[in-house]
C-alpha cells in the first residue's frame, strides 16, 4: 500500500520532468514548495484548484527550453503548508514575493491559472515593478462581478457540459462552507474531480486517470480541502483590497477557455491598460491537458513579443 501512494509523492512525479529539482523554501512564516528547471529568464507558474504543481506537465518541458521555470504550490496547496489564515490573494502574492527574492531574481514573468491567475494579479498589482510579463489563464482577480453569480441556474444552462454563455460554477458557493466539505469528501475527493472534470472539460478523457489520482491524493485529507476552500472564502477581503489597486501597465496576456474568454474579455480592460485577450475556445477549463501546444504557442510567442 506504502508503494501506491508514494508513486504520487513529488518526488516520484518529478522523475518524469527532465531537468527539473523538487525544492522547499521557508518564506512569509510558511513553507512552499515549488520545482525548478529550466535555463533563461525566469519564469514563475502558479496553479489553480484543484490541482498541484504536477498540472503543468504537458506544457512545462517546452517551456523550460527557453526560461527557467519554477512552479510554486501556493500556501495551502501540495505539500506547502497549510496555515489556518492568510488566504487572501495579497498575503499569498505575499509568499511568493518572498520566494522571488529568495531566489535571487529582480524580475520575472509570471503565468497564473484558475486561483493561480488570482494570486499572480494579485502580485502585479501590489508588486509591479518586479513583473516583466504577466500570463492569467481562466483565472482573473476576485471583483465585485463575482457577488453577481447566480446561485440558482438560468433555465436550460445547467447540464452535463459547463455553458458558455451562462456559466453555473456552484462550487464558488460550495467552498465558502465551512467545515461541512471535508466531512463529505474525505477519502472520496475523487468523486468531486471526475465531476468536475467531465463538466468543465470539452473531452474529459484527457485528464488521464494517474493524472485524477495524482490530484484526488493531494486533496483527499480534511486539510487539504479546509485550505483550499479557504482560497474561496478569502474573496471578500480580495474584492476589499482590488479597490484601492492602480491599472497594470505590464504586459498583460489573458487565455482564457470557452467557459471563460467571454468574462476575461469584458473584465481584464477594466484593470489593464497594456493587455491581450485571446480565446482557446476548443478546450474547456484545464488548457494545458485539452490544448497545450495552443498553449505553449501563446505563451512563447507573449514573452519574446519585442526581444531583441
Amino acid at each position: 500500500m506504502m508503494k501506491i501512494q508514494n508513486q504520487y509523492a513529488d518526488a516520484e512525479l518529478i522523475k518524469s520532468w527532465t531537468g527539473f529539482v523538487n525544492q522547499y523554501a521557508t518564506v512569509n512564516g510558511i513553507e512552499l514548495h515549488y520545482v525548478v528547471g529550466g535555463e533563461g529568464e525566469p519564469l514563475i507558474c502558479l496553479p489553480g484548484w484543484p490541482q498541484t504543481w504536477y498540472s503543468y506537465h504537458p506544457v512545462v518541458q517546452e517551456l523550460s527550453k527557453s526560461y527557467q521555470v519554477i512552479v510554486v504550490d501556493i500556501r495551502g496547496m501540495g505539500t506547502s503548508e497549510k496555515p489556518e489564515r492568510g488566504y487572501d490573494k495579497k498575503t499569498m502574492a505575499t509568499d511568493v514575493l518572498e520566494l522571488v527574492k529568495k531566489l535571487g531574481f529582480a524580475k520575472v514573468h509570471m503565468m497564473g491559472h484558475d486561483i493561480g491567475g488570482m494570486v499572480a494579479m494579485s502580485f502585479a498589482f501590489n508588486y509591479p515593478e518586479l513583473i516583466d510579463k504577466l500570463i492569467v489563464l481562466d483565472g482573473a482577480h476576485p471583483s465585485e462581478g463575482i457577488l453577481q453569480m447566480p446561485l440558482i441556474p438560468a433555465p436550460g444552462t445547467f447540464g452535463e457540459k459547463m455553458d458558455a454563455q451562462m456559466p453555473y460554477a456552484w462550487w464558488m458557493g460550495f467552498n465558502q462552507v465551512k467545515g461541512l466539505p471535508e466531512k463529505l469528501l474525505e477519502g472520496r475527493f475523487e468523486i468531486l474531480l471526475d465531476y468536475l472534470f467531465k463538466y468543465v472539460m470539452i473531452d474529459e478523457t484527457i485528464m488521464s486517470s494517474f493524472e485524477r489520482e495524482v490530484y484526488a491524493s493531494a486533496y483527499n485529507d480534511a486539510e487539504s480541502i479546509r485550505a483550499s476552500n479557504a482560497w474561496y472564502q478569502a474573496f471578500a477581503k480580495d474584492i476589499e483590497d482590488s479597490k484601492s489597486y492602480q491599472q497594470l501597465e505590464m504586459p498583460l496576456l489573458g487565455i482564457g477557455s470557452y467557459v471563460s474568454y467571454n468574462y476575461m474579455k469584458m473584465g481584464l480592460p477594466y484593470v489593464a491598460n497594456n493587455l491581450e485577450v485571446i480565446g482557446i475556445l476548443d478546450s474547456g477549463h484545464y488548457m494545458y491537458e485539452e490544448q497545450p501546444e495552443q498553449v505553449i504557442e501563446a505563451v512563447v510567442n507573449f514573452l519574446t513579443e519585442n526581444k531583441k
